[in-house]
């Protein structure tokens, strides 16, 4: 998956083994970062009103995204 981050003359394996560990660690740390700010926002979130938001948004947005296919070519 990443051989064109491997230069000639290094380990193969080695090396692969290093970029996947800092894939899956740069991963672990971004799901971590996702799961606090949900946590923080967890009761405001769960609010009537903050939810009938959610809902005119994600229908404004598909509704667009409809007429924009509609009028496409």
């Amino acid at each position: 998956m990443l051989p064109q981050f491997i230069p000639t003359g290094t380990s193969h394996i080695a090396l692969g083994v290093l970029l996947a560990g800092v894939h899956i660690l740069l991963a672990v740390v971004c799901a971590r970062a996702l799961i606090a700010c949900a946590r923080r926002l967890r009761d405001r979130l769960q609010r009537l009103s903050a939810r009938r938001c959610f809902d005119r948004v994600t229908g404004t947005v598909i509704a667009a995204f409809g007429i924009r296919l509609a009028l496409g070519q």
